[in-house]
């Protein structure tokens, strides 16, 4: 582990939006620093095909298009997750390409370290950054989670002291974050695209491999399987899982319950500009897996978010399809549907989800935060309310301040925006958030 380095505090205003507190950064973060020799990113098709189907290549329609030509924002920073510490205070951990954020050097390649923050509900905004990890490439982006017993799970794309182009690679630290079997360790060789979850007392990191031209967003191709590897608390491989072994599917998402993962992928279609959102369910225990399911055709590449919400005991997957139109659907510890919202305003690529009792929020791509409803057996879309912060498909993560706040930090090219939200501000959706 990099020793972790005190970064100053940026200057920043605090400004009223719509009855809405927003701390927005003005110059970053701090003084600058440089990695030594950068690593060509993997797969430049890669690269630009994620970023056309995140948001840069989207229809008219979507509020997040943007012309083919605009600069990849992942360059400045990409991936922003958050675990609980000792203390009580959230652990934030940032991928960013320098402090403030400097985007990819003179030679297209992308530097990013990690960094942690902290953040409690009675801070107005993160505590300066600290250097985490901090390797020549490119470690991003970052994916974190929490086992039963508190300890950290890192696990994320690297392109420093690599074989392949990438390895995926993870770290496992206590909720003091001392060392357990700390970084740099490799989950696959060759390995990209990884999230990791916590299913109790285990990790299970989700993550692709390979690379196939030609096919997917603007014929830049696909990954070529998806693959899960189980891990104890302590960082000890379990097993492995062949989900989607040597085909066309890829970019996986994850999310954990007590005692199960559910899986989340993107498979490709031949002759189509959308994808088939996939889906399956991974008992750590015994590395078994339910059926795979087709959840959604349709698709845009890369939508698509998955959330465990302990109050009802199901997991919430929301998504965009090619048209634009969002949706959303509770799935049980089996891998069943167990309800479905077929229409709502589109989400945002690389947003968090936020859970509390039964409500979850997620924003939009109209610059709103969705309110839905959640039972066992339903989905509602119950209010909408603006959002000062103008998403983007960098990443953004929500943390719970009290019952009627929510306390929401959103990666720029600049650094981060964070501003509050007063759940009490919402509205009613109108006829066309219900698709009406």
């Amino acid at each position: 582990m990099a020793g972790e380095k005190s970064i100053p505090h940026s200057i920043a205003t605090l400004d009223k939006v719509r009855g809405v507190a927003l701390v927005r950064d003005i110059v970053g973060w701090g003084n600058t620093h440089m990695n030594s020799n950068p690593h060509q990113r993997f797969a430049h098709s890669l690269a630009r095909a994620a970023l056309c189907a995140g948001a840069l290549c989207l229809s008219a329609a979507n509020a997040q298009a943007r012309p083919h030509d605009q600069e990849d924002l992942r360059s400045y920073m990409h991936g922003i997750e958050a675990v609980k510490g000792a203390d009580g205070r959230f652990l934030i951990f940032i991928s960013s390409s320098g402090i403030p954020p400097k985007g990819e050097d003179e030679n297209g390649n992308w530097p990013h370290d990690i960094y942690l923050s902290k953040w409690g509900i009675n801070d107005t905004r993160i505590s300066p950054p600290t250097l985490f990890i901090q390797k020549p490439e490119a470690q991003e982006p970052v994916s974190v989670a929490q086992t039963t017993d508190g300890n950290v799970m890192l696990s994320f794309e690297d392109g420093w002291n690599t074989t392949n182009e990438v390895n995926q690679r993870y770290g496992v630290y206590d909720a003091k974050l001392r060392p357990i079997a700390p970084y740099p360790r490799d989950v696959a060789t060759g390995g990209h695209s990884g999230h990791v979850a916590a299913a109790g007392k285990h990790f299970v990191v989700l993550y692709s491999e390979d690379w196939v031209n030609g096919g997917g967003v603007d014929d830049l191709g696909t990954g070529n399987g998806v693959y899960a590897k189980v891990f104890d608390s302590h960082g000890h491989l379990l097993s492995t899982s062949d989900v989607a072994p040597q085909r066309r599917e890829w970019w996986p998402m994850i999310a954990g319950s007590s005692n199960r993962a559910l899986l989340v992928w993107q498979q490709f279609v031949p002759d189509q500009t959308s994808a088939n959102l996939k889906i399956t369910v991974l008992d750590p225990e015994t590395g078994k897996l339910s059926a795979h399911k087709i959840l959604r055709s349709g698709l845009n590449y890369y939508t698509y978010k998955a959330k465990y919400i302990p109050l009802i005991d199901r997991f919430l997957v929301t998504g965009t399809t090619v048209n634009g139109k969002g949706f959303a659907y509770l799935i049980n510890n089996d891998g069943k549907v167990s309800a479905t919202l077929e229409c709502m305003p589109a989400t945002v690529r690389g947003a968090d989800i936020v859970a509390s009792e039964n409500i979850a929020y997620t924003p939009s791509q109209d610059n709103r935060l969705l309110h839905l409803e959640l039972t066992p057996s339903s989905i509602k879309l119950k209010a909408v309310q603006r959002s000062p912060l103008t998403w983007s498909y960098i990443g953004s993560l929500g943390l719970m301040r009290n019952p009627s706040s929510i306390h929401w930090i959103s990666l720029t090219k600049n650094g981060v925006e964070e501003t509050d939200f007063d759940l009490r501000n919402a509205v009613q959706p109108d006829r066309s958030d219900l698709c009406r």
